[in-house]
């Protein structure tokens, strides 16, 4: 028999329900329950130590397994890939061994989850609006039109650098705005780098969840004033993977 191992989700308040057709990593999907220590309890599942872990579908059910529990509950999100040798491990050297720390962050995210703005230029717009800002650009732009591309190779180069360069000024000034106007409705904000050239926004925020319909109606207002000129979209609730994440615990 291969042997088996306890894969930890995260760590949630001892009082925490787990729905028991709730289902997590593996081939098949194992059933997740709660190990419990005090006033915390371990979202775990078993799994075998002969079957590596990595799938998509085992990335998407950790992060699914979290951001559900985030909406109903605080969750201390650990990292993908935390595996402990049995239960009484996981209560005694995990949630024992870390007591005040995670009792502390959970008091912390109480009432609170992660919510995360992300927004992306209209290639064709935002191209338009930093030609138009710049007569220089603009002019280079209208130099290489037409030719052929062996020909302007330089100019061409130079004239993506540019407007690499333009985009990135765009994102650091857009991104200030949009911290600007929610700050005010976060408790903590994070900036997250960007993950395409074209990507204006990437925001964490910590809110209370029972200002979600506030962040909804301000993301709502920047997404209709930026309307054919960036898509915003407003992701969350999620587990504060932001603010909060724990390391991995030693097997």
């Amino acid at each position: 028999m291969a042997e088996k191992a306890f894969y930890v989700y995260g760590i949630v308040p001892a009082d925490c329900e787990i729905d028991p057709e709730t289902r997590g990593v593996g081939d098949p999907p194992a059933p997740v329950t709660a190990v419990r220590h005090g006033e915390l309890a371990a979202l775990v599942s078993e799994i075998q130590q002969d079957k590596p872990l990595g799938r998509p579908e085992d990335l998407t059910a950790h992060a699914g397994l979290l951001d559900a529990a985030a909406a109903q509950v605080p969750v201390l999100p650990l990292r993908f890939g935390a595996v402990v040798s049995d239960e009484e491990a996981v209560a005694a050297e995990l949630l024992e061994g870390n007591e005040d720390d995670f009792l502390a962050a959970l008091r912390h995210l109480e009432g609170k989850a992660e919510y995360v703005v992300r927004a992306r230029y209209v290639e064709d717009a935002i191209l338009s609006e930093i030609l138009d800002e710049n007569e220089k650009l603009a002019q280079l732009r209208e130099t290489i039109r037409g030719k052929s591309e062996d020909a302007t190779r330089n100019e061409r180069i130079a004239l993506g650098e540019h407007i690499n360069n333009a985009i990135a000024a765009k994102r650091d000034a857009d991104t200030k705005t949009v911290a600007d106007a929610l700050d005010s409705l976060a408790v903590q904000v994070n900036v997250r780098e960007p993950t395409h050239e074209e990507e204006a926004v990437h925001l964490a925020l910590l809110v209370e969840t029972e200002r979600e319909d506030d962040l909804e109606e301000a993301v709502g207002a920047l997404a209709r004033d930026w309307e054919g000129r960036a898509e915003v979209r407003l992701l969350g609730p999620l587990a504060a993977y932001d603010f909060v994440v724990t390391t991995r615990p030693q097997e």
